[in-house]
């Protein structure tokens, strides 16, 4: 027989767990743990940062130096979102070492020049003090500047590297050329004679502080959202055109691409999945992720990117989708599924080889099948319909292809944009804030 005392234990802690039951449910009830409110800030720009690879590890060279010292970097970005006061958050993510970073400066732009109007030069500073240092492997975000930026707007960012550092953390294709210069430049209108880069090197985000009802729109993807043949300097991928469609409305769209991304394994960038997180989920007011990813899946194993792997399989490309689509659920992100574009003759006259096969197409259309019929994703963005040819619907429209049968033009990026209306990307009819 259980003794008295224990009865008493075990009635107390029935009572006192009811009760909290009880409590619990009034308070849900009256809505104090309802949804937490937006946040204050939301992301405007990104680059989705990567690692430097090996040499020799890929059939490319990133045209990157190893290491700079007394050196500025000077980069343009344009915002989707304005805001009355801007972030920037700088990487060392793939660093082994700490990151001196001796100073950053903002400026707006002179027009669509890329000379930074000196009357509009803010100091940015971290917990109050112009200079910082970020840990190996980690992000560093600015306190709040004080900068009033329109939606569209341009900006130079402005680093200076006072130590010898290695440019570990980086974003290879960044569509806009990086200024470097010797010594402390922050305060010169333009960087005459610098070296010019196609690449973002450590700064990684812009964020401004969030309007009423925003919410942001990420293109989680590879090159064709990178921007690969997109026009260079002229910000003409399809998130951009994306970005200027909602102009005026309260929507961040945030291009979360990189060059060589792959869904299941790691390319020239970490796999989607170990990604996702980051560039994703971790996002305040993210409220819809558009996912085009698998042509590289489809297309390296075999080529000279990846001549070892094995054939990418319908089942696991579909079981990935199948996981990103759920740790986005979980969060009540939004997901619209890109269907993937055709690649027949893909890099014909390049040093890559064996990257297009019809065995790879069966695959494609297959994964594409899937898609556009199964219903797990919340809405489908058929960009293969809209870029391929219909004489030839295993190539890309002439018209839309940069001319490496892989990647859109301008024209074709422009089109992508279209496919993506109010109700695919917030499943209702207008832009309007929630």
């Amino acid at each position: 027989m259980e003794p008295r005392s224990a009865c008493k234990t075990r009635l107390s802690r029935l009572l006192r767990n009811t009760a909290h039951a009880l409590v619990t449910s009034a308070v849900l009830a009256s809505g104090a743990f309802a949804e937490p409110a937006d946040a204050a800030w939301i992301d405007t720009w990104t680059a989705s940062v990567q690692p430097i690879w090996p040499a020799n590890a890929l059939p490319l060279d990133t045209g990157i130096p190893d290491t700079l010292t007394d050196s500025t970097v000077r980069q343009i970005v344009r915002l989707s979102v304005g805001g009355d006061r801007v972030r920037i958050v700088l990487s060392n993510e793939y660093g082994a070492t700490p990151m001196k970073i001796g100073g950053v400066e903002v400026a707006r732009l002179v027009g669509e020049t890329a000379r930074a109007d000196l009357s509009t030069r803010r100091t940015v500073t971290f917990d109050g003090q112009p200079s910082a240092t970020i840990p190996a492997g980690a992000r560093l975000m600015s306190d709040p500047v004080e900068l009033t930026m329109p939606s569209l707007a341009r900006f130079s960012v402005s680093l200076y590297l006072p130590e010898r550092t290695p440019l570990s953390t980086f974003h290879w294709d960044g569509r806009q050329r990086a200024e470097i210069a010797p010594g402390n430049r922050l305060a010169s209108a333009d960087l005459p004679g610098a070296m010019q880069l196609d690449a973002r090197l450590v700064l990684s985000d812009v964020m401004v502080d969030a309007p009423a009802g925003a919410r942001a729109v990420v293109a989680l993807g590879d090159s064709i959202t990178d921007g690969r043949g997109a026009t260079l300097d002229a910000d003409r991928r399809w998130t951009d055109y994306l970005a200027r469609q909602v102009a005026g409305k309260p929507i961040a769209v945030l291009n979360a691409g990189i060059s060589g991304a792959r869904v299941l394994s790691d390319g020239m960038g970490v796999n989607a999945l170990a990604r996702f997180d980051r560039d994703v989920s971790a996002r305040p007011n993210v409220r819809t992720v558009v996912l085009l990813l698998g042509t590289n899946d489809i297309g390296w194993p075999g080529s000279s990117f990846a001549p070892h792997d094995a054939p990418m399989t319908v089942q696991a490309l579909i079981d990935a989708y199948r996981q990103l689509i759920e740790r986005a659920h979980v969060r009540g992100i939004r997901v619209v599924g890109g269907t993937i574009a055709p690649f027949e003759g893909a890099l014909e006259g390049s040093p890559i080889r064996g990257y297009y096969s019809r065995d790879k197409d069966q695959v494609r259309q297959q994964v594409n099948a899937w898609i556009r019929a199964s219903g797990a994703f919340d809405a489908v963005a058929d960009f293969d319909a809209v870029l391929r040819d219909p004489q030839h619907p295993s190539r890309l429209l002439p018209r839309f292809d940069c001319g490496d049968h892989l990647h859109p033009n301008d024209a074709g990026d422009a089109a992508m944009a279209a496919v993506l209306t109010p109700r695919m990307l917030f499943g209702r009819s207008d832009m309007s804030p929630e």
